[in-house]
């Protein structure tokens, strides 16, 4: 089954992956293509960010190039807005273990309007508003159109925008899969999340919240209000250091954060409790010394649990956290604001495509 697999590191500074690169798949020139009805024809250029060796924010450039053409199980989308995340750094710096190497285009998550079909695919039309991931290399988003795994993608409902469309799809299904599919989170449950003011902790504390499992957020100073107000019903400072208040009182941590902190959320678990990391490996001494087990995740985006999270968002039992929105044109800036050189708002960074 061919899915979308990512390693999440804390940054884009994290050691290298071995993994030995592979073809990347190349942009093709296509004539233009027939629209149709109600749809205008396609042009044979487009506007995107693209890296052209792998480095540092200042390698971003946006330039023309010639229009991708969707292939088997793939759709061509106009793109209105495209989410930015610590993934797309560790792609333009060269650490995200993926098999991509530039000439590339950035960019993982998407919402707009399919514009064409590809051979074989099913599901979708064009005229559709969508969103979602863009392919299993995570790459081609940041682009007034890109081409998209079909498997990778949802409807998109009205009560969506589409700049609070491209901020969800990694994050949101990142914390869903945590959550349920690995830590098999149910009610009556004791959840730490770590890291609970994050991008992906906000997510997860809301939806344990939702499930009804009793909450605990780890965070920083200034941060303890905010999680609340997703539904953390306890919060634990990791700045204060009261990490023996909680002790064995979890059946889940969901890590979120990694780093030296990790060690910290054994002593939270009961006995036979589990952790769940999407940023590094939980230490096996550990897991051996607490008795309790450990998941190492990684995201797999799929049509089914992104049509769940919409469904949530349009019945308002979910918030979608955005922060800073910034033109296609700003990309380098906005790979600043994810290094903390420039200032951002609290929430997902978003790019307006001109799509």
């Amino acid at each position: 089954m061919a899915v979308s697999q990512l390693f999440v590191g804390p940054s884009a500074d994290a050691a290298p992956s071995s993994t030995k690169p592979a073809t990347v798949r190349r942009l093709v020139p296509s004539s233009i293509a027939a629209a149709p009805s109600g749809l205008q024809a396609l042009p044979q250029t487009m506007a995107a960010a693209r890296i052209n060796r792998l480095g540092p924010p200042e390698i971003i450039t946006v330039g023309s190039i010639a229009l991708p053409e969707p292939h088997e199980l793939e759709v061509l989308v106009r793109v209105c807005a495209a989410g930015v995340g610590p993934w797309d750094a560790l792609v333009r710096s060269g650490k995200s273990g993926l098999a991509v190497m530039p000439p590339l285009t950035l960019g993982a998550e998407i919402s707009g309007v399919v514009e064409k079909i590809g051979v074989n695919t099913t599901g979708f039309a064009p005229g559709d508003e969508v969103f979602g991931s863009t392919n299993p290399l995570f790459v081609d988003g940041y682009a007034e159109y890109a081409v998209v795994s079909a498997r990778m993608i949802a409807r998109k409902p009205a009560a969506l925008s589409h700049v609070e469309a491209a901020a969800l799809p990694v994050v949101g299904v990142m914390a869903w899969q945590m959550l349920f599919d690995h830590a098999a989170g149910r009610e009556g449950q004791t959840v730490v999340v770590h890291g609970g003011a994050g991008n992906v902790g906000a997510y997860a504390v809301q939806l344990a919240h939702a499930r009804k499992l009793h909450v605990i957020a780890t965070v920083r100073n200034g941060d303890a209000d905010y999680v609340r107000s997703l539904g953390a019903d306890e919060v634990l400072n990791t700045e204060a250091g009261n990490w023996s208040d909680f002790a064995c009182r979890a059946d889940a941590a969901i890590d979120t954060v990694g780093g030296e902190l990790q060690s910290q959320l054994f002593g939270l678990l009961k006995p036979g409790g589990i952790i769940v990391s999407s940023v590094s490996r939980p230490s096996p001494q550990l897991v051996q010394r607490w008795r309790v087990r450990a998941d190492y995740f990684i995201v797999d985006v799929n049509t089914t649990q992104l049509a769940r999270l919409a469904e949530m968002r349009a019945n308002r039992e979910l918030a979608i956290p955005v922060g800073s929105v910034l033109p296609l044109t700003e990309a380098r800036a906005a790979h600043e604001m994810l290094g903390g050189t420039r200032a951002r708002k609290r929430g997902k960074i978003v790019l307006r495509a001109a799509g």
